[in-house]
Parts: C-alpha cells; structure tokens; sequence
C-alpha cells in the first residue's frame, strides 16, 4: 500500500516515452570488453531526474566509465523496516552493439514512427528504465510514496554478464540493499497471443549460464605433410558434436505450470510428450519458449591459425551454454562428453540458475495489476532463456521476478527484437507498462 490518498491525481506515464527517447540517445554500448562509452552519462541522467522529485542517489563506478545508481525511496517516516522488507527495483543502462547501416532508422536516434519508439535498447532495456522513472516521478511529485521501502537500482554492464555492475554492487556495497527480500528487474510481464488470447509471461526462473572458451592443442607442422594431431581438427569435432547435440526435453516447476495454462487455452492437457508442440502455440516466442524446456549450447565464435600452410599449435572455439535450474550435473556431464579427453574448457562467465515459487502477496500483485488493465487475459510464470541481473541480487536471498509490463500486438515478433536489428516498440505498449507498473507499485 502507498500513502496516496483518493485525492491524489498523478498520470504515471506522462513522461515515459520521452524518457525512453532520451535514454536511447545516450549511447551506452557494452562491447564486452571495456571499450565503448560507458554508462557514466546516463547514470547522470538518471541521477539528475530523481534529484529533481527529490530523491538522493548515489554513483558507484567499478571501473572508468562503467557507473551504476543506487537511491532509496519511500518507507516508514522513523526509516524502519516493515516485516515484509524492502523492495529492489532494478534495470540496466547499458545496451549490446548496434550497425547503424543495418537499421531502418539510425539505432540511437530515438525516433517515433509508426506508432513505435526505435532504438537499441529500446525492448532491452531502457523501456522498463523509463517505465520506472515516469512512475516514481509521478508519483513522488503527487506526494504518492510507498509505505513500503524501495530501493531503486541502474546497473552497469548486465550485457556482459553484470561484473562490473550488479556483481560488484552485490560484493561491494551489499549494504545498500538490505532489508531487501524480493525484487523486480527485466523481461517479465510481456504479452503474448495464444489462439486470440492475450498471456501475460512473469518470469519466476533463469537458466544458468556457462560462457566457454573450448581449447585443442596439438603439433605444429607444414600444412603439406601428415599430422595425426591437428588441433583444428580436434576442436572442429567436438565443437560439431556439441552444436548437433539433442539435448532431452526437462520440464522445470515453472514450465509445468506455463504449460498447464496453455494446454487449457487449446482445451488438452500439458505431459512432457507434447510439451514441444505446446511451445509451437507461441508462434515466433517459441525461439525463446523452446530453449527453456531444455540445456542448450550454441557455438559461436571460432580461432586458429595464422597462415593457409602452417598447422598450428592451438585453436580455440567458444560456446554460449545455458542450463535449466536442477540440471546443472546433467548439462556439464554431457558437455564433458561432448568435448572429448583433447579439449580443456574455461569458463569467460559462468554463473547459476535460479528459480522462485509462483505464489505469494508479489505475485498475487504483479497479476491484479496487469488484469486491471487487460481483465480478459491470461498470466503465468516463464523461464527465461538467457540472463538478467537478478542472478547477482538472488546471491542476498531476495525472491526475485521479471516484471516490466508491454501489451503488444499479436503480430509483432517481440524476441527476435532482443539484440536485433531494427529495435522497437510500441509506445502505447510503453504507456501501459507505466500504467499497470504504477498500480503494482501501489500494492507491492
């Protein structure tokens, strides 16, 4: 509950797709490896449109450049902390590369066409730091402070794994967070459509992930003579057996009951026999449905050698791996297998799943607030395929979710806009995550 009285009038999403404009045009590209600009600038920002409603944050930078924002907001008027806890809301500034000839519209322009806002960044993730900011502006102009404490989180680097921003604010500043006991971040709350029904995903889980560098070494030699230890070939064997490989069908709590809901939209009922063709349902999502009722492991950058006639010594391959909560022996098992005895592994960032219950006053929120504004549709809990920062902050125990609300249309093909070209999305979507974010907030 929030100290609001019915007297209260406040638009909580009069500002959100201004904000997200002018977050897309900060360039804030992460390239992985400590080049690029930085999040500094819009951590400034951020900083500068709470300062003006009020509230005091601080800047924390693990490296130049590389800033993050803490603020805490609301609570008691003694400074104490309810028995429910604080409440963590948390989203990151920075964004992954982006070609600017491969757009239709410059990537950090911002621009508003077809009743779109364009952008890197713009689904991933500076829509849900400019849900946030129009709603805790609003809200704190009007006087509208939650009773509960909130603490407000823009992070650094969550494209690369989150080192030098959720992790370090975890290892370094764990002070600034507690009294947290749960907490909500990105991709959750998003709308798909299922045979003209409108479900609403709230993600309760995350894969784990394991970012390998895969290693063979053999003899060097004239490119012309026989070598029966070449590690090219090593590596380009496993790295084959491991992008071919069927990982089995492992269906998680929070799958069952994502696809229990859906079984019931197409009137059947859910087993892990026809958990595949039910994850067809979600049309283009099941790109991203698919890989979460399995491991997975997807080669993606090779190396070796440095002329056509000479063998070399070493080559080197690395392997993006994702691993369903509970399957961990299972997936390095294999992965082991794969590889073969010739092949050494390092991980570049290797961090755990994670995977809450669906139940309680949090979720029972997330859910009011979303139906309020689309009383006809469906929600349920989803596991996301890749990774968020919400791995760091479950490290301090909190109950975590992915709540960022959009109603989209049933056309658009929303996860292939997540790292792809041509960024977007819809401003009246932008609008009623604003909306149904500000009536959780009340509740929450």
């Amino acid at each position: 509950m929030s100290t609001e009285t019915d007297a209260v009038s406040y638009d909580p999403a009069s500002e959100v797709v201004d904000l997200c404009r002018e977050l897309i045009r900060i360039d804030t590209t992460n390239y992985g490896d400590q080049e690029g600009p930085g999040e500094r600038k819009a951590a400034e920002y951020v900083a500068t449109l709470l300062d003006e409603v009020g509230i005091e944050s601080r800047l924390y930078e693990s490296t130049p450049g590389r800033t993050s924002l803490v603020a805490h907001w609301g609570g008691p008027a003694d400074g104490s902390v309810p028995d429910r806890g604080a409440l963590l809301l948390h989203a990151h500034l920075d964004v992954v590369p982006a070609a600017a000839e491969d757009w239709q519209v410059h990537p950090f322009s911002g621009e508003v066409q077809d009743g779109y806002v364009w952008g890197r960044g713009a689904v991933d993730m500076k829509d849900f730091d400019a849900m946030l900011l129009s709603v805790v502006r609003a809200r704190a102009r009007a006087g509208a402070v939650p009773e509960r404490p909130v603490v407000l989180a823009f992070t650094a680097d969550e494209e690369a794994g989150g080192h030098h921003g959720a992790e370090q604010l975890v290892q370094q500043h764990a002070e600034e967070f507690e009294g947290c006991t749960e907490a909500v971040g990105e991709v959750g709350g998003f709308s798909t459509t299922i045979r003209g029904r409108r479900l609403y995903l709230i993600e309760a889980a995350e894969k784990g992930m394991a970012w390998m560098r895969l290693t063979a070494r053999g003899r060097a030699g004239h490119g012309s003579m026989i070598n029966s230890d070449n590690a090219v070939t090593e590596l380009a064997a496993a790295v084959a057996r491991i992008g071919a490989h069927q990982w089995p069908v492992r269906l998680t709590p929070t799958m069952q009951t994502l696809l229990a809901a859906v079984a019931e939209l197409v009137g059947t009922e859910a087993t892990p026999d026809n958990a595949e063709s039910l994850i067809e349902e979600f049309g283009s999502a099941a790109r991203m449905l698919g890989a979460v009722i399995r491991n997975t492991t997807n080669p993606t950058m090779l190396g070796a050698g440095y002329k056509v006639n000479v063998i070399p010594t070493e080559a080197t391959a690395h392997v993006d791996g994702r691993f369903l909560p509970g399957y961990e022996d299972e997936f390095f098992a294999t992965l082991a297998e794969l590889c073969g005895e010739n092949v050494t592994v390092d991980y570049v960032s290797k961090q755990p799943p994670w995977e809450m219950p669906y139940d309680g006053a949090l979720v029972d929120t997330m859910t009011r607030s979303l139906l309020a504004e689309d009383p006809g549709a469906v929600v349920a809990p989803y596991t996301m395929s890749g990774g968020t920062d919400a791995k760091h902050f479950t490290k301090l125990g909190m109950r975590s979710y992915g709540f960022a609300p959009l109603r989209l249309p049933a056309e658009l093909d929303f996860t292939a806009l997540f790292h792809g070209v041509d960024e977007r999305v819809p401003v009246d979507a932008l609008e009623f995550g604003a909306r149904v974010f500000d009536r959780f907030l009340g509740e929450a």
